[in-house]
Parts: structure tokens; sequence; C-alpha cells
């Protein structure tokens, strides 16, 4: 029996997350591993947990240990290697696991390092991941019986990527950022039909060429000039883990998470008439429209891959969607952020119904909206000022007009604005959008206003009020 406490800040919403020999050490990996296991057993799951990890510096020695916890632990490892979040998942599935484990530090600086975990199935977050920390302090006893191997699984990871698909002949640029989702790019990419070019399919955890993030105007701009420069169709983009997705058309604009969702939603729709298409508060109300006008059931909800997932789950929704690029596919797949099969299911709507990514967005209406906003505000105490602005605007705001399943969502004629506390990053995160430009500046007013009634000045924005499609940025 061996207690062990974590650093308080690496036990967050989504995953367990630090910065690698500050807060998150190689003790901490095999602490992880065995209150994972013992946790597996509290709750009457078996004990076969599959393990993954992205190219970062610190990962292969955080999943040695991690490995070396879970078997202390007595559960039966099967180890994937290096590979993309989504492999994993698959493997989960493919390999019948009853936990699962990838060490990434996804979007994070290369300093940072973590864990994102499935058990039964199911995301492993919020309350489970506080009891993991409770069991760990409390010294959970080590079992025997455990066993650890390694287990290939990238060739049918890719064989099940591009099953029975139908790329038609674009020619696409693809920008893996030296991230884990290289390997598997190029792989799928020379099974598919088309024109590819993959920059940066080397994994690298220095990430020598940009940082990993696509939904970052600044890390898109090699993708963007590389369309330019080949006239290709669109550009692809993948943060580190390749769970999240960025798209670039063929005009150079970035194509916003809620407005990619709308945009495959046109197809899903037509198999499932009503069904429900889940988008996240950050998301625009000219994509909850474009969704309602083409027949399916637009439904808003909480922001984080681990609440979306879950409310996929109970609501048998086919497809999700987040302003972060996390898109979640049910129809033909399994429900998971996989941003390459992502990538691959727009090419091949784009093949079947004959409309490019750049046409679906020629035909929208101007879009007048911020980018996501973040106002700086302590861990420790941002869920507190987002409780005094709650109470605020429900005291002054008509119930009709208020949404709070995750922050504070505020409808006016004509436009919108949100205030939610980040669950990744010390601060609070805000975004609106108006018919015109006029009426967003009202409500970027109105978001400084809330922020005061509960203490915090900010003085606006710096960005741009330029009628845009997708010019926002999220890290969760």
């Amino acid at each position: 029996m061996a207690n062990h406490i974590f650093h308080p800040s690496i036990l967050r919403a989504y995953d367990i997350r630090g910065i690698v020999d500050e807060t998150l050490s190689l003790a901490d990996a095999w602490s992880i591993g065995l209150s994972f296991a013992t946790c597996l057993d509290k709750r009457g799951h078996g004990n076969h947990v599959v393990v993954g990890r992205d190219g970062r510096l610190s990962s292969m020695a955080l999943a040695t240990a991690l490995c070396n916890g879970l078997v202390a632990g007595g559960a039966r490892v099967s180890n994937i290697g290096c590979g993309p979040t989504p492999m994993l998942y698959y493997a989960s599935i493919s390999l019948k696991a009853d936990g699962a484990i990838q060490v990434t530090g996804s979007h994070n600086p290369p300093t940072h390092n973590g864990f994102k975990m499935l058990m039964n199935g199911n995301v492993f977050f919020g309350k489970d991941i506080q009891d993991l920390g409770t069991i760990s302090a409390k010294g959970p006893k080590e079992k025997s019986g455990g066993s650890l191997k390694m287990t290939p699984i990238f060739k049918s990871y890719i064989n099940r990527l591009v099953a029975g698909v139908d790329t038609g002949n674009y020619r696409v640029i693809w920008d893996c950022g030296n991230g884990a989702s290289g390997p598997a790019t190029i792989a799928a990419t020379n099974e598919i039909s088309g024109a590819h070019t993959v920059l940066f399919g080397d994994i690298d955890g220095h990430f020598p060429n940009h940082h990993p993030n696509p939904v970052d105007p600044e890390t898109l701009l090699i993708l963007r000039q590389s369309v330019a420069k080949a006239k290709a169709d669109l550009g692809i983009g993948f943060d580190g883990d390749g769970d999240r997705i960025g798209i670039v058309d063929a005009k150079g604009r970035q194509v916003s998470g809620d407005l990619l969702t709308a945009f495959l939603a046109q197809d899903i729709v037509q198999r499932h008439p009503g069904t429900p298409i889940i988008l996240d508060v950050k998301s625009s109300d000219m994509a909850m429209d474009l969704i309602r006008t083409m027949g399916g059931n637009a439904q808003m909800w909480k922001t984080g891959h681990s609440h979306m997932k879950t409310h996929m789950k109970a609501i048998n929704a086919q497809l999700a969607g987040e302003m972060s690029g996390h898109i979640f596919i049910k129809d033909g797949f399994y429900g998971f952020d996989d941003a390459l099969y992502v990538g691959i299911r727009v090419l091949c709507q784009m093949a079947k119904t004959g409309q490019s990514i750049t046409d679906f967005i020629d035909s929208l209406p101007p879009q007048y909206a911020t980018p996501e906003l973040r106002i700086d505000c302590p861990d420790d105490a941002k869920f507190g000022v987002m409780e005094q602005i709650a109470e605020h605007v429900s005291m002054n705001t008509a119930s009709t007009d208020v949404t709070l399943i995750d922050g504070v969502r505020v409808r006016i004629d004509n436009g919108w604005w949100l205030l939610r506390a980040s669950n990744t990053e010390p601060a609070l995160v805000a975004r609106a959008e108006g018919k015109t430009q006029v009426i967003l500046a009202e409500l970027v007013k109105d978001i400084e206003v809330a922020l005061a009634t509960a203490g915090l000045k900010w003085t606006g924005p710096k960005w741009s009020q330029n009628k845009a499609h997708g010019n926002n940025h999220d890290n969760e």
C-alpha cells in the first residue's frame, strides 16, 4: 500500500494534465495506473486496460510508468504504442477493453502532458477523476495477476478509417503539425482517392514547425499558404493528439467547428430525419438555424469533449460538434472525436453531393461574431465569479432569454452573448454574435457590464469586426 497525493492543479474536469517535472511526475503516472486499476476493481469491471501515447518527448516514460502502475494493480495491459488519441478509442472498442488511457498533452505546450481516460466504454471525467485522486491518497493495495503486452492496432485502425469510402478527386493539403496523427494520415491518404499532400507528418515532440492547434488562426498560416500555392480544394489540420480538426477552404477561410458540424449534418439528417444534432454553448445561432432548416433537431450542450460524448450517448445523437474542432460522428462510426475520420467524411460528402466546403461557406449570409475571448481569472475564483454573474443576469433578464447549462448565455433581439468559466485555463471565456456590427458592439458592452457586476474590469477585446465565418478558436 502506497498513498500518493497529486498536485491539486492536475486533476482537471476532463482529464489529468500538468507540467512535466513540475506538477506531473513519473511517480504520478505510476499511481494513476495503480489507482485506475483499483477503481476498475471497486466498480466491478474487468481488468483489461488499453494504453496509448502521443509523440511528446515525455510521453514514452510516462506511459511506461503508467503501465507498470496498472500491472501492479492487477490489470491486463495492452500497450498499443504511439498514435493519435482516436486510435486508442478505436482500440478500446475493437479489443473490448474495460478501460483505456492515452498519455497526451493534447494542444498544450511541449512541456505539458496528461492522461485521457475511458472506463467501461464511457468517458472517465469529472467526479471519476476526483475519486481516482481519493483512492490514490488513501493508498491502494497492489494486486497480483497483472500483465503487459504490446498490441499493434495501427493497420486495423487505418483499414477501418478507409473502409468503403469514396473521397472523390480533390486536391487536399493535410497539416499534422508533427503531432501523433502524422503516420496515420500518411497511411490513410495513401489508400484513398484524390491528390494528397501531408505536411509535417513525422512525429516530433519539439513541434519545430508550429504548435499543433488547428483552430488557432496563427497555427494555420502555413496550411493556408500551402492551399493557396497548390490551388487545393481544402486544407485540413490536426492538433497534437489528433482528436481536433481545423478546416481551411479553397479561398483560405477558416471554417469554424459549428459550421463544419452544420455542413456534415446536411448528409446525416437525410438518413436520420429529426435526429438530435448537438452543438456546444459557444456555437452560433447561424449553425443552429441551418441544422433546424435542414430537418435536424439542433440542441445546445456543455462545452468539453467529455460532456459532449456523454450527452450523445444519453440522447442517441448521430452528430455533435464544438467550436474547438472536436467533431463526433455516430452515423456509420463510433461517436468519438476522430479528426482524421472527420476529414475523410468531409471529402466523402463533397464527392457524394458535389457541394464543396467552399460552396457551403459561400452560400451563408454574413456572420458578425467575436472570436473566442479570454478574460484572465484565477482558477480558485472563476466559478465563484460565474455564480455572481449568473445570479445578476437571472434577476434582470427574462428566464426565456437565459441559458445556464454551461456558464451564462443571454439572448437579445438579433444576437446573443456568452460568458463561462474555462475548464482548462485560469480564465473566463466570452463570445458574442449579432446580425450587424452595431448589434455585436452592443453585445460586447453587455459582456463588460456583466463582468463589472462581479468586480472584473474588462475593456473589451482586441479584434476586428469584419464579417467572417469561423474566425474563432478554443482549446477545450
